[in-house]
């Protein structure tokens, strides 16, 4: 069994989902971790379409904050019976975890830290992970000071999470570039620190 972390980035609607569904499709065990809330009309709309999309053998968690815990406990004595597991996304729970720690000075670092633990979980487990996220800084600035701490946290997250990954694919238009099959060295293994 396949032991590696994959992460796919990109924008929005880019096909970073149906990458890792297409890359999930050839084991038979697949845990889906969804970390979207129904919290209007069309969220609802977009998180029906997503489970519609999805084998329905394939197991589905729920889980918008609580994600190192929450897998844990749901593949607890039984990690060898997913092949895989997918975390769509890790945007959303960034998301979820600024809004939850709220105007907390330390929120970044607890959320990092959460990450940190989530990546604790994916060593001990017996399964491949693809783990979906976006990359938001590529544009403007945020204009507001929530704004800027969500692209600060999210892209530290990622970046971490980059720095363990087997693979990180670059969804573009459809199109996926395999970041360190094509050379890409994060800095992070240049200097072998953890930040």
């Amino acid at each position: 069994m396949v032991t590696e972390l994959i992460l796919i980035t990109g924008g929005a609607r880019s096909g970073k989902s149906r990458l890792a569904e297409r890359l999930a499709m050839q084991d038979k065990r697949v845990l889906f971790v969804a970390t979207a809330e129904a919290l209007d009309d069309d969220m609802a709309r977009r998180i029906a379409a997503h489970r519609s999309s999805r084998p329905p053998e394939w197991d589905t968690l729920e889980e918008p904050r609580r994600l190192p815990e929450t897998i844990c406990r749901k593949a607890a004595g039984t990690n060898s019976a997913y092949d895989t597991i997918i975390v769509d996304c890790l945007t959303i729970w960034v998301s979820n975890l600024l809004l939850l720690h709220g105007g907390n000075a330390d929120a970044e670092g607890r959320i990092v830290d959460a990450a940190r633990k989530l990546l604790l979980v994916r060593k001990s487990s017996n399964a491949r992970w693809i783990v979906v996220t976006n990359e938001v800084g590529l544009g403007i600035v945020p204009s507001s000071s929530l704004g800027r701490a969500y692209r600060d946290t999210l892209g530290r997250v990622n970046s971490l999470v980059a720095s363990h990954a087997d693979k990180v694919y670059l969804m573009a238009s459809g199109l996926a570039l395999d970041l360190k099959a094509l050379g890409a060295q994060h800095i992070n293994d240049m200097n072998r620190s953890d930040e």
